[in-house]
């Protein structure tokens, strides 16, 4: 149990005196008034009890702040009123995706409900895709134990699911002479996370890299690759779909009712569910989650993070991904690895992020400060990265409790509710090894009432969607003669062909808006930003889905597109 008096005083000891210290299921309960964000985050931060306390619940409020409210799709209907799943999972990200596909390996029956549009829309398609070796965690941390359990199971992940990831390495520079010094120390650090690791030689650096600024070598850690993050989470879930699990799209989690110790259902905007077993994994909303379902140990404090994205043009400034050396890690006061450069699966550089601790859970604004932060910060790196080669930036809001840890784990207040909550980076990279935990936990839940078992006729692969521009020119000209849809081309700067965005319309779990189709295929993702391809392929979802032109999406319901006018373009026959 949390030692509260001790925490109090080192509360008061800092000049919080007036923010009231008690115990809450197991963990340590903040409350009061403060009317600096920074002093509340300082508070939760000098909370922090590993040792005793499950976990902070930062309910200090801000003085003049209401948070805005999560945002709901505006669909209201009974479409899964009265269901009863074995396992219901809240959030689509890649998390979710994974446990889906985890749990369909056995014969139970699994919803997985995403109150967005799409899959992949928050966290897991804004990072940096890095599949990480997992140097800057802390040895024995439950972090470093998923990274590396998952890293090490990406390699079988691309070959069954069909998304491709390269090993490509991780290239960390010495900024000054002295932190030379500090390589025997990151060497036994790195043999206790078994870790690859050698040094690099400032020859070897200026071959890899051009025009590089500090001149002191560095170090390579060869377990470091990279993924695209939401194709990887696409597919999991398409995999899991095949093997009969479902995904319910536009579908947020409104209340959680309780009877006694176990949770009896779910509402949703679309109908109210039964589950056997809920799974928490809803990313910056965990908290909220857990706190419906009765088991809130912890506080999610959004961490948005800034980056943007380089013209392929620029993509020889590095082939993996590039940083440098800081003693300050994702474990200090700071909680950011600083970014880096990032070589991207699909050819472009990528600069980022920064970490901006914001009070609202969707802050997913762009400023030109913060922008200007992030380049300039890098550009001390190499004199090639230029800000003349950005083609678009974005933000994402991390998921980050006090702990700076994961929280995996069946809950012991609440019988049928396990969490995969407070994930951050290396989310991505943990992902399959968290799911493969928590799926064990559901598995044991469901089987104090009955027999559990595999399913016979699991099937591991999925195919994914050809890209056309990567085949060979005879199997290219083969495939265009069978169907002549995939010889045109709407989207010129990324090469993608009509065939490949109907693929995307007609997947297990289908792309219908303008930007799901980008996520599917990179349509829309090129110098032009869509400028070229978008109306073409607004007429081909409205064409494919039976919709007006007027009632296709760019993101989800609420974002129609008034596209009257292209009645006038002349399509060339599409």
């Amino acid at each position: 149990m949390p030692d509260i008096k001790k925490i109090q005083k080192i509360l008061k000891k800092n000049g919080f005196g007036n923010i009231t210290v008690s115990e809450m299921l197991g963990g340590v309960r903040l409350t009061g008034e403060l009317s600096s964000y920074e002093d509340i985050l300082e508070c939760g931060r000098l909370a922090v009890d590993k040792k005793n306390s499950r976990g902070v619940i930062n309910d200090i409020k801000l003085t003049g702040f209401t948070p805005k409210p999560m945002r709901v799709p505006p669909v209201n209907d009974l479409a899964y009123d009265g269901r009863r799943p074995d396992v219901l999972i809240v959030g689509g990200g890649i998390v979710g995706s994974a446990i889906a596909r985890e749990l369909s390996k056995y014969d139970i029956s699994v919803m997985l409900c995403e109150k967005e549009y799409d899959l992949a829309v928050a966290q897991s398609s804004r990072n940096d895709g890095m599949i990480h070796a997992g140097i800057d965690l802390k040895p024995n941390s439950i972090k470093v134990k998923y990274n590396m359990r998952g890293n090490k199971l990406y390699n079988t992940l691309s070959k069954e699911l069909d998304v491709p990831i390269s090993k490509v390495g991780q290239y960390v520079l010495f900024t000054s002479p002295w932190q030379k010094l500090v390589y025997p120390f990151v060497v036994a650090r790195a043999r206790k996370n078994d870790i690859p690791i050698r040094y690099v030689k400032q020859k070897e650096l200026d071959a890899k890299v051009p025009g590089l600024k500090f001149r002191h070598g560095g170090m390579f850690f060869a377990g470091a690759g990279i993924v695209c993050p939401y194709l990887m989470t696409v597919a999991l879930a398409e995999c899991a779909v095949k093997n009969g699990a479902e995904v319910c799209l536009n579908t947020a989690v409104l209340d959680i009712e309780r009877e006694g110790d176990r949770i009896v259902s779910v509402t949703t905007n679309r109908g109210r569910i039964y589950p056997k077993v809920v799974v928490n994994a809803a990313g910056i909303f965990s908290d909220v989650i857990a706190e419906k379902a009765g088991d809130r140990h912890f506080t999610i404090h959004p961490r948005k993070g800034v980056e943007a994205i380089l013209d392929k043009k620029a993509a020889g400034i590095t082939d993996s991904v590039l940083g440098r050396f800081a003693l300050k890690t994702s474990t200090g006061k700071q909680h950011t690895k600083g970014g880096g450069i990032v070589r991207t699966i699909d050819g472009n550089i990528l600069v980022g992020p920064n970490a901006i601790e914001t009070p609202e859970r969707e802050d997913d604004s762009t400023t030109c400060e913060s922008l200007n932060e992030v380049l300039h910060k890098q550009q001390g790196l190499t004199s090639e990265l230029k800000r003349s080669d950005i083609i678009t930036y974005f933000a994402g809001t991390r998921a980050a409790t006090y702990e700076e840890e994961f929280i995996v784990e069946k809950s012991p207040y609440v019988k049928n509710f396990v969490q995969a909550a407070g994930i951050q980076s290396p989310g991505i990279t943990a992902a399959p090894a968290i799911a493969e935990d928590i799926t064990a936990f559901c598995v044991q839940i469901l089987s104090e009432g009955r027999k559990v078992e595999p399913k016979k006729n699991f099937d591991p692969y999925r195919k994914g969607i050809t890209r056309v521009k990567e085949l060979p020119p005879e199997e290219r000209d083969a495939l265009i003669k069978k169907n002549p849809d995939y010889g045109i081309i709407i989207c010129r700067c990324e090469e993608v062909s009509k065939g490949e965005i109907l693929d995307a319309i007609r997947a297990p779990i289908p792309a219908t808006t303008i930007d799901a189709i980008k996520r599917r295929v990179r349509a829309g993702m090129g110098r032009c930003q869509g400028g070229f391809c978008s109306p073409i392929i607004t007429r081909l979802i409205a064409e494919e889905c039976g919709k007006s032109l007027l009632e296709v999406c760019k993101k989800g319901p609420g974002s129609e597109l008034n596209v009257a006018y292209t009645k006038e373009v002349d399509y060339g026959g599409l």
